[in-house]
């Protein structure tokens, strides 16, 4: 076995993991299918979720069609939801080799639960010794198909007509469980963890404070508990696989 071979997840293993988000992402798939083909229509429903494949955008974008939004108004949402984006590539880059076209071709899987799976396996290669580009790399394509494939499921699903009433009820479930497992991902130090209970307080205070901006409130929290702080232990809060000494 080459030096290194042992802490490259395997493909199975990566999959066995996606399968709670791979699910939930289907049921949000149903919910986007139902909602955009009546605004839309089934061909351009099922076209944005194959060439898009952002589940806050589409939802947000059938939103605005529907209140009667004009292309600058769309344009601004799609800039606006977006943002996060160059925060979770910069902080894979260091981890992503190879070239330009195939950094472009892997980000089209970059979202939220396929960016955390990728920083967790990358953060147990590195607790391994081992450098995390490769496992960071094998994740984010596997996890990325394994969520990308459920989300073309569910969208053609709500657009044949699937009944949306009995799957809006278990998508508000499991939401907020999906994101607080993902959080659990990249929790490796104390600092983590009390910095993903400062977010989720955060959250609810400036949810309950201004209704009327409570869309915001996650975006507001996550970059307040993520500003650099040091905690006993000398972390320096600059996330998984990177300790005080220096980076990976």
């Amino acid at each position: 076995m080459a030096p290194g071979a042992a802490a490259l997840p395997t493909v199975r293993s990566i999959v066995a993991a996606c399968l709670p988000a791979a699910a939930a992402i289907a049921v949000f798939g149903v919910l986007y299918g139902a909602a955009a083909r009546v605004v839309m229509g089934p061909a351009l429903a099922s076209a944005s979720s194959l060439l898009i494949f952002s589940g806050a955008l589409q939802f947000a974008v059938v939103g605005l069609l529907a209140a009667g939004a004009t292309v600058p108004a769309l344009l601004v949402a799609a800039l606006t939801l977006n943002l996060r984006h160059l925060v979770l590539g910069a902080v894979l880059r260091p981890r992503i080799g190879g070239t330009r076209t195939r950094r472009a071709a892997l980000s089209v899987f970059l979202v939220d639960e396929t960016f955390g799976f990728a920083l967790a396996a990358a953060a147990a290669a590195e607790r391994a010794g081992q450098p995390g580009g490769p496992a960071a790399e094998r994740t984010l394509w596997v996890a990325g198909l394994a969520c990308y494939l459920p989300w073309q499921v569910g969208t053609l699903i709500g657009v044949a007509g699937a009944a949306v009433a009995p799957v809006e009820g278990v998508a508000g479930a499991i939401f907020p469980v999906l994101f607080i497992g993902l959080a659990s991902l990249s929790v490796s130090r104390r600092s983590h963890v009390v910095r993903a209970l400062a977010a989720a307080a955060l959250t609810a205070a400036f949810a309950f404070a201004l209704p009327d901006l409570r869309a915001i409130a996650p975006v507001v929290a996550g970059v307040l508990a993520a500003l650099p702080g040091r905690d006993a232990g000398g972390d320096t809060g600059r996330g998984p696989g990177r300790d005080a000494g220096g980076d990976t």
